[in-house]
């Protein structure tokens, strides 16, 4: 494996580089990190702009035809820097499976716009009563003629409150097998019935609870066969579980560095002199080169053709997990000082320890627990049984 990137790969990261560095000011991180919204309009279009927001696509969408390292260029810098793009992600994700299984009138409705920032997209995935058993949707969705009506709610529907759409799993024949009776929906939230209400997050994040109240929607905005729903929602299961944290790892440990190396003792040493702190700061350097190798093969894997069934949820929970490991690291290192927040102007690296903190232990839950991936990686990786 070679996983140096290619010239054209390596002029595509520094654009993108550039171009964060131009847009992502002091007021927009202040703004983003208010609201608790990863997403934001001007931020998203800025993307399209530049060629910068969905590489990977053809040109004819926006794109640059290229393949999956620059793609991977794009989420470990959009990921580094912090960038406002939950929803721009989710939305590439489902325009993906449109891409793939939708029906030409869907694809025609739905993927310029959402190439260009014009169309956006939420998951509906998770159940208040259901946790990570994602086929265990109560949501149901009737068929009345040519319409389906839809009656459940949906938690942690991040985004929900903004989008345009959400990406709806839904019970169609709930005397099925839970995973046989299932349908994927991409539902317009400006339909009577729907309902989103905040949920703040540990980190500062706003998703949503949702209520779908006898929402009528027509057959066409329906995503796959009848009944279909867990295929077609395992396209976008295998995209999350292969999601790899490693840059936020990096972010964290760039501003210890920068702490270890500018701050100063009453006796005027700087704290990277201390065998504690280089050791710490070592550790965490060991964890973030594994993450990003273990991402990488991802990477690799896809452009050989290959599925990394177990290799994606390997990259997932080991960078996760290393991620919460290195923040809980670094803020015994700072020490107390480390809890003070953005908001506070004696806070060390303007907040970043306090808030990594709090962010890290989310990313242990977000797109499969690290419950769920240990079991894809038993039973899939290894052949053990349930």
């Amino acid at each position: 494996m070679d996983f140096r990137l290619a010239p054209d790969a390596e002029a595509f990261r520094d654009a993108l580089r550039a171009h964060l560095q131009d847009v992502l000011t002091p007021e927009v991180e202040e703004r983003i990190y208010r609201s608790g919204v990863a997403h934001d309009d001007d931020f998203a279009k800025g993307l399209v702009e530049k060629g910068l927001f969905a590489p990977g696509w053809p040109s004819e969408y926006g794109g640059r035809s290229s393949g999956a390292w620059e793609d991977q260029v794009l989420k470990e810098e959009l990921m580094r820097a912090d960038a406002p793009v939950y929803l721009s992600e989710t939305t590439r994700m489902v325009a993906s499976i449109i891409r793939e299984v939708g029906t030409p009138v869907m694809r025609d409705r739905i993927l310029a716009g959402a190439m260009n920032g014009d169309i956006t997209i939420a998951l509906g995935f998770t159940e208040p009563e259901c946790g990570s058993d994602v086929a265990a949707a109560t949501t149901k969705a009737v068929r009345d003629g040519d319409d389906w009506v839809i009656n459940g709610s949906k938690m942690f529907t991040t985004n929900g409150h903004i989008a345009d759409y959400v990406f709806l799993l839904a019970r169609t024949s709930p005397e099925k097998p839970k995973h046989q009776g299932l349908t994927m929906f991409l539902v317009p939230l400006d339909v009577d019935g729907f309902e989103a209400q905040a949920v703040w997050t540990l980190s500062g994040e706003r998703t949503n609870i949702t209520f779908y109240s006898d929402v009528r929607i027509s057959d066409e905005w329906r995503i796959g066969d009848v009944d279909a729903g867990w295929q077609v929602l395992g396209l976008s299961l295998q995209d999350e579980h292969a999601s790899g944290w490693g840059p936020h790892i990096a972010r964290l440990l760039h501003h210890a560095e920068q702490w270890a190396q500018t701050t100063r003792a009453p006796d005027g040493s700087p704290p990277i002199n201390k065998d504690d702190v280089r050791r710490r700061l070592a550790r965490v350097a060991m964890e973030n080169e594994v993450s990003m190798l273990l991402q990488h093969r991802c990477v690799w894997m896809t452009e050989e053709g290959q599925i990394p069934v177990a290799e994606g949820p390997m990259s997932k929970v080991f960078s996760t997990e290393s991620l919460a490991r290195a923040a809980q690291d670094i803020v015994e290192m700072v020490g107390p000082d480390a809890v003070r927040s953005y908001f506070e102007p004696t806070a060390p690296e303007q907040g970043r320890f306090e808030h990594l903190m709090r962010f890290s232990l989310g990313t242990t839950i977000y797109a499969g627990t690290s419950e769920v991936q240990r079991t894809i990686i038993a039973q899939r990786g290894l052949g053990l049984p349930r």
